[in-house]
């Protein structure tokens, strides 16, 4: 077995958001639109303008909160009632992935995705990270309907915070930490050779653009270091998620973020800043508690990630020791990896980071 998801098609542009209107009139004339308040600000009114040059009529609706399923039932519905032909979808991950499973349980719409961020891979993965409504997650949902149409605007994204990019490359260099362990263990696997590969190229990009593209970021600067980085945050990163052989090869710092997502004094952190941690913890598990990848440490202090918990209501060493026990690697993929997992091995890392200063440069 071996399977790719991608979209149909893949635009990125500085000013994309100008020719938006042109570019979707031929898939649907009819489109209603999810968005966030602070995405369509980003995005107008240069877009709107553009939608209504092209002739097409669209309705606005504003995603209250996660991506939850409630939040997708309510936009479903209005979505039927209305009978607009294609959903466009404006803004970071929740935005995306609302609408990613809108789109996927009709199975009879037009999606076009438009990221206002490069914080994840969200407009390209082919899953819907779905919470519940204080921000735990519940479930990562396989998509079967991918977008028809992904449009990055890098001028959007280069007057985003440049703290959003940054996540962002954590959450891509996360790809490649994750999924070359699998490969090692389990070599002259055409599916993993790929997804490691397309995780490669990701880091390539990082190593030799990542400092620039995020000091432009800070400029608000569209060059050619910040489109290397940007399609390196969606394309490779969903690229290298998307691609599906024989193992199934869950990310372990990914599981680890799930149930980081259900610590309400994480909420405040980001995707990739909460995937930046974990992989400092599969680090540490990975090398038996001892030092964690050099490299990687250097990678993680370079661009911004946490690499200590906050400060944690009740007993912290209880609060920690339930952390690590609410990680729930799957079973059946241990025998993949080249390292020994365990509840006890996860609580020694977590404590480690909490009396060792990781974050010293």
């Amino acid at each position: 077995m071996f399977t790719i998801k991608s979209p149909a098609r893949y635009e990125q542009q500085s000013g994309l958001r100008h020719q938006a209107g042109e570019l979707i009139r031929p898939l649907a004339a009819h489109l209603r639109i999810l968005t966030s308040p602070r995405a369509w600000r980003a995005v107008n009114p240069s877009l709107s303008e553009s939608l209504d040059r092209a002739g097409i009529r669209w309705q606005l609706d504003y995603l209250s909160g996660e991506c939850t399923d409630d939040n997708i039932a309510r936009f479903q519905q209005k979505l039927l009632e209305q009978g607009a032909e294609g959903i466009l979808a404006i803004g970071g991950g929740r935005v995306l992935d609302t609408a990613k499973a809108v789109n996927n349980a009709l199975g009879d719409r037009v999606l076009i995705a438009l990221p206002t961020l490069a914080a994840t891979c969200a407009a390209w993965s082919p899953l819907a990270i779905v919470y519940n409504a204080a921000g735990g997650h519940l479930r990562s949902q396989p998509l079967d309907a991918m977008p028809a149409l992904i449009l990055v605007d890098s001028e959007v994204i280069a007057q985003s915070d440049v703290r959003y990019l940054r996540a962002g490359i954590v959450d891509a260099l996360a790809k490649w930490v994750e999924f070359e362990p699998y490969q090692r263990h389990n070599p002259h696997q055409l599916a993993l050779d790929v997804k490691v590969s397309a995780a490669w190229q990701a880091v390539e990009i990082f190593q030799r653009w990542g400092e620039e593209a995020v000091r432009d970021n800070q400029q608000q600067q569209v060059t050619q270091a910040l489109e290397k980085v940007i399609e390196a945050n969606i394309v490779l990163a969903g690229l290298a998620n998307s691609v599906r052989g024989s193992l199934d090869t869950p990310g372990f710092a990914h599981v680890i973020h799930d149930a980081l997502t259900h610590q309400p004094e994480l909420h405040g952190w980001l995707h990739g800043e909460k995937v930046g941690f974990s992989l400092l913890i599969q680090s540490l598990v990975a090398n038996r508690n001892d030092q964690p990848d050099a490299e990687l440490l250097a990678r993680l202090r370079h661009f911004g990630s946490p690499l200590r918990l906050p400060a944690l209501q009740g007993d912290r060493a209880d609060r920690i020791e339930q952390i690590a026990a609410a990680i729930h690697f799957p079973t059946a993929s241990l025998g993949d990896l080249p390292f020994t997992l365990t509840q006890p091995a996860l609580k020694e890392a977590l404590l480690m980071t909490d009396v060792r200063d990781f974050g010293d440069r």
